[in-house]
């Protein structure tokens, strides 16, 4: 009989249950899918520029720090760069095997394995809390520093910029090998203090070569790339020994050193060498390179209308040849430094206890508002106020004292303690500034140009960008417009009588009477003689033999003009001389020969615009009347003081209580003018005898033309050349009769006044605040 008890009862399965975990398992599948779908579509979006901008091919294979245009000299030295950023970029070769061995025990130890992502160091630095290394690759960082301009701190957002840095970072592999990636993540990184890269870090923090830093230091260096802030040396020395010691640690842990040299390295102090040197490189060269890129990119819109090409002047690689020649300019750069290194001493014994220094005939308002000019200026008190800071917190940051505030000197860079802001800023005031520029009068191009002494500290071109009074040098002006029309000779006599009327300029040395030859009255600067000139030839002739000769900026037609009351730049007026050195033919001074792009192509070619504006006769005249300058008058220093011996046509300038000091220098082969002043016009010298362009300006041409001279051959200027005389002008000037009076083959209907001191027809103009004071050495 059948035990129904034993009998087993066979369980169904239950359908609802097995549907539910199919279901399940397809979620989780279709999940799968679903991430890896999102996750490729994402790169492939992010691949497009779908999720925002993102580098190009190009842009890629030229990153900016490999870009820069040169700025070539005509000797063919590399003057300087164009570009974003200013960094010495070095080579893989180039950096030591120990420097290269802790950024990638620091950082990225796969490097040479993995393809530009890295999925086993992220996972590590998570873990690790970035202590044992980051969690992104080198190529990564690469790719976050060349174009990720501004990462955002919104998570959201940071991760889409993050997708967009591994898609590069992908890139970047393909195009270029693991050392040219390591090159380039050095070349790149901001070490701070103006340190851009390796090489100048290596200098501002160990005034070093990057081939010559140790394993110590090397450490210290890649410890700053996970915050050069936080780690610096210079600025929390002891975390950046306790960060420096990490990256030893981990060079140790992956072989590159062994333990006991580790143990040896960590045990150093920190040590290192500051310096100063991220302005010192662009201390002349930024001046010449403001004009340089003003004409270049205007040129480059012009050039896009033309041909629809575009090129970005930091960014393209252009090679811009200019005519600077690189020994010529470091010539006058040297001058410059020799001549005013001196007087700036004496400008400071003279100022000395003075209330008011350096300032001079100006009330304590006026002082204060120069001073709140400057402060406006700086780049704190911009930044201060964008930021919403009230006056009173400005001007608490202006005034009060400080650990270390930096001063100008010309044996380098000062750093004093318990300074104000302010006191930096008066201090600054007190210091002279020069301009120098020198061309070639046969073909226009520029030799050397000093804008200024010291970029960082006078952002300020006095070449080209400056307009100051040129004071007696705009004579010339005025005495060839009287030749070109009133057919004047050199020994033609002038009344030296005080002019009665209204206007009656006066002489700088005080002396009046008798009559003046042309030639004596532009050698000793004669403020009479001029104006008697200027009032028979008028003011509009006078004016437009200026603008024939290239001066465009604004004259006012006024006889004061004669005494030098325009404000002219040092380029015009060197420019406009220069053609009485080349036979009445004006060339305007050209600094740029021609461009190239980055495959040697020329994209342009520079010819000079040339016209002639007076004849040789005239143009000669007036050489011979600028010799007297040299040989007897105002300018005979040259002679006396500084032994120069060859053919030099000069002129000299002061203005108004002594603001301006001017002397232009013409020779055969080489036309140099040269402006001093401070860079207000109510400080300058008290005495004449300190502050006369004779004394200022003068020094710095006749320094420059001997380390010429010295180097002659060199540069086709030589204390032997002579300028060109036209063969009969001695019969067309008749200086025994006058009867060259008409020689220029001009008739001319107007009273000519000689000596006998008469009264013009005419009614004398009405003074003006500039006129009567202009009294010129």
């Amino acid at each position: 009989m059948e035990n129904k008890n034993n009998t087993k009862k066979v369980t169904k399965p239950d359908k609802k249950k097995k549907s539910f975990l199919g279901r399940i398992v397809t979620l989780i599948w279709i999940g799968f899918f679903a991430v890896i779908l999102g996750i490729t579509g994402t790169f492939w979006a992010a691949s497009n520029g779908w999720l925002g901008e993102i580098p190009n091919v190009r842009d890629l294979e030229n990153p900016d720090i490999y870009v820069s245009s040169e700025i070539i000299s005509s000797d063919g030295v590399l003057l300087d760069r164009f570009e974003t950023e200013r960094r010495t970029p070095v080579d893989y070769k180039d950096l030591p095997p120990h420097l290269v061995d802790a950024l990638l025990a620091k950082e990225d130890v796969r490097f040479f394995e993995h393809p530009g992502i890295d999925a086993k160091a992220a996972m590590r630095a998570v873990t690790s809390a970035g202590e044992a290394g980051g969690g992104s690759t080198i190529t990564q960082q690469l790719a976050k520093q060349l174009y990720t301009k501004d990462p955002s701190s919104n998570v959201l957002m940071r991760g889409l910029q993050k997708i967009k840095e591994w898609v590069t970072s992908v890139q970047l592999e393909k195009l270029y090998t693991k050392e040219e990636i390591i090159a380039m993540y050095f070349n790149k990184f901001d070490f701070i203090y103006g340190a851009k890269g390796i090489e100048s870090a290596s200098k501002v923090y160990f005034n070093k070569t990057t081939k010559e830093l140790d394993v110590v230091e090397s450490a210290t260096l890649v410890s700053m790339f996970q915050n050069p802030v936080a780690f610096n040396p210079l600025k929390y020395p002891e975390v950046s020994k306790e960060k420096r010691n990490l990256v030893i640690d981990q060079m140790v842990k992956y072989n590159k050193i062994s333990s006991a040299e580790g143990d040896a390295y960590k045990a150093k102090p920190l040590v290192t060498d500051r310096q100063y040197i991220s302005a010192q490189d662009e201390t002349y060269s930024a001046y010449f390179k403001t004009a340089l890129r003003k004409e270049i990119e205007e040129w480059l819109v012009e050039y896009e209308k033309e041909t629809g090409k575009t090129y970005n002047l930091d960014k393209d690689g252009l090679k811009i040849y200019v005519t600077l020649d690189s020994r010529m300019q470091l010539m006058a750069e040297d001058a410059v430094k020799k001549h005013l290194k001196g007087i700036q001493e004496r400008f400071f014994a003279e100022q000395r206890g003075r209330k008011m220094a350096p300032f001079y005939n100006i009330t304590e308002t006026k002082r204060n508002s120069l001073l709140d000019q400057a402060v406006k200026r700086t780049d704190l008190y911009k930044m201060m106020k964008e930021n919403g800071s009230s006056d009173e917190q400005i001007n608490s940051a202006f005034n009060t004292p400080r650990d270390s505030v930096k001063f100008f000197t010309w044996e380098g860079i000062k750093y004093m303690k318990d300074q104000t802001l302010m006191d930096s800023i008066i201090y600054h005031k007190h210091i002279l500034q020069a301009g120098l520029m020198s061309m070639d009068p046969k073909d226009g191009t520029i030799k050397a140009w000093v804008g200024g002494i010291n970029w960082d500290y006078f952002k300020y071109d006095h070449v080209k960008q400056a307009r100051r009074q040129v004071g007696s040098t705009f004579k010339p002006f005025v005495f060839a417009t009287a030749i070109n029309q009133l057919g004047l000779t050199p020994c033609h006599t002038i009344s030296n009588d005080r002019i009665p009327g209204k206007w009656s300029p006066r002489n700088a040395n005080g002396r009046y009477g008798g009559s003046q030859s042309l030639r004596t009255a532009l050698a000793q600067s004669t403020n009479v003689v001029a104006a008697r000139l200027i009032m028979q030839t008028g003011e509009e002739a006078v004016i437009q033999m200026a603008r024939d000769l290239g001066v465009e900026s604004p004259i006012t037609k006024d006889p004061t003009i004669a005494l030098g009351s325009a404000d002219l730049s040092l380029y015009e007026m060197v420019g406009a001389l220069s053609a009485f050195a080349n036979g009445g033919i004006y060339i305007k001074p050209q600094l740029i020969l021609r461009i190239e792009d980055k495959q040697g192509k020329v994209i342009r070619d520079y010819t000079p615009t040339t016209r002639e504006v007076v004849n040789e006769y005239v143009a000669y005249t007036m050489i011979d009347l600028m010799k007297g300058v040299s040989d007897g008058g105002t300018g005979s220093w040259i002679r006396t003081k500084y032994g120069i011996t060859s053919e030099v046509a000069g002129k000299t300038g002061t203005t108004n209580e002594n603001s301006d000091g001017w002397y232009m220098g013409l020779t055969p082969n080489l036309v140099t003018g040269v402006w001093v002043g401070n860079e207000d016009r109510a400080a300058h010298f008290g005495s004449t005898a300190n502050g006369q362009g004779a004394a200022t300006a003068l020094p710095i041409w006749a320094y420059y033309m001997q380390s010429v001279y010295a180097k002659g051959n060199t540069f086709g200027v030589l204390a032997s050349d002579k300028f060109e005389k036209p063969a009969d002008i001695d019969q067309r000037w008749d200086c025994s009769s006058l009867m060259g009076f008409h020689q220029y083959n001009q008739v001319h209907n107007n009273e000519i006044i000689e000596g006998t001191g008469e009264a013009l027809d005419h009614d004398a103009p009405e003074p003006t605040p500039n006129g009567e004071a202009i009294i010129e050495q």
